[in-house]
């Protein structure tokens, strides 16, 4: 009878353990981006059709509050089709931030968006210490936005963080804020604080966590200083964008924004040595030989593509947008057998990230390659 019961026991108790295993999958391959700020990372421009098509499920939404229409459910994951905030907001930097990584690394990788923002609030708005004190004496709307975080936007982002951990890794924290804020003193020290608590109350390693910050459309060197306060924190420039009025984005400054964010954080996983842009070799070669290699990149911004032909070839190479637009014939001739390295730095002018196709008789394969700045 005391053996039956043993039996039971055990059974009952692989059976939890089983159950719990399930229930907490986590996926090292689900890159997880927190990001936050206020109105330039809720979206201030209308999603235009080449925005809502075409986006890759692999980069994902995880909602953190219910659409009205019901078409999202809060901590639900969901393709990352815009509005990436809440229902009637607009494009943001997480798009196209998204969309770049997603072209960028191996398919194996996942991406995954939370996003909790609040339209002209400051940065206390997300400091756990000072929020309640904040939000009393704001106008009654942003007191609405608030309230759609349960009135506290920073417990919310810890909420659905900790929610997202159980599906996948979160890799870094994306903001853009301080229109309302950042022209003054102190803001840099601000944030650190908020960084800080994410980092604790996420139970995250700091030296893994990097925070992206973009700068205002009206550069603010409140906003340039941060990585002085905070070592882990990276500016990325709003030089060269447009602006519907004095504070936000037209729709395309905000996808070029995006693939400055996301052209970083590239960089960055590549120096972590995760998420590099790479490929398996039998991906990187077929049965005859041929092979189209993964770009080497100097820090002088000179850029090469490497590839391999059993014999003498005639080989194709050119160089596209993400968006499929050629930008280059980068070659067009007969190769002998062996390896070869061609520079191209010179006929693809532009920085950031791009394809590069490889045609060879009945072989074809592509790279996406990153490029920086001279």
């Amino acid at each position: 009878m005391k053996s039956i019961t043993m039996n039971r026991i055990v059974i009952s108790l692989i059976t939890v353990s089983l159950l719990a295993i399930n229930s907490f999958s986590q996926n090292p391959d689900f890159y997880i981006f927190l990001a936050f700020g206020q109105s330039n990372m809720e979206g201030n421009a209308t999603p235009e059709t080449q925005d809502k098509t075409s986006v890759n499920e692999r980069f994902q939404l995880l909602p953190a509050v219910d659409w009205p229409d019901k078409s999202r459910t809060k901590g639900k994951w969901t393709t990352a089709v815009p509005p990436l905030c809440r229902s009637g907001t607009g494009l943001n930097p997480c798009d196209y931030f998204g969309r770049t990584l997603v072209d960028s690394l191996p398919e194996n990788i996942k991406i995954g968006i939370i996003n909790v923002s609040v339209a002209g609030c400051a940065i206390d708005m997300f400091d756990k210490a000072k929020y309640q004190s904040y939000i009393s004496g704001e106008a009654s709307w942003m007191k609405d936005i608030a309230n759609q975080y349960s009135g506290n936007p920073y417990a919310r982002l810890v909420e659905m963080g900790k929610a997202a951990q159980k599906d996948g890794v979160i890799k870094g924290i994306l903001l853009h804020q301080g229109e309302t804020d950042a022209y003054k003193g102190g803001w840099p020290a601000k944030v650190k604080v908020i960084y800080d608590n994410l980092i604790k109350d996420l139970s995250l390693d700091a030296s893994k966590i990097p925070l992206l910050a973009g700068d205002l459309l009206s550069p603010s060197t409140e906003v340039q200083s941060l990585p002085k306060t905070l070592p882990n924190s990276y500016v990325i420039s709003s030089s060269g964008l447009k602006g519907s009025d004095q504070y936000h984005f037209v729709a395309d400054s905000y996808r070029q924004f995006g693939k400055r964010y996301g052209i970083k954080m590239l960089e960055l996983l590549r120096q972590q040595g995760t998420g590099i842009v790479a490929k398996s070799s039998r991906d990187m070669f077929n049965n005859s030989g041929f092979a189209l290699y993964n770009n080497v990149e100097f820090g002088n911004g000179n850029a090469s593509v490497s590839f391999e032909i059993p014999q003498r070839a005639f080989v194709s190479l050119k160089a596209y947008t993400l968006g499929g637009k050629e930008l280059a014939d980068l070659a067009g001739e007969e190769y002998p057998q062996g390896r070869h390295v061609l520079e191209f730095r010179e006929k693809v002018k532009q920085t950031g990230v791009f394809v590069i196709k490889m045609r060879s008789g009945s072989f074809s394969a592509a790279r996406t390659i990153m490029v920086g700045a001279r």
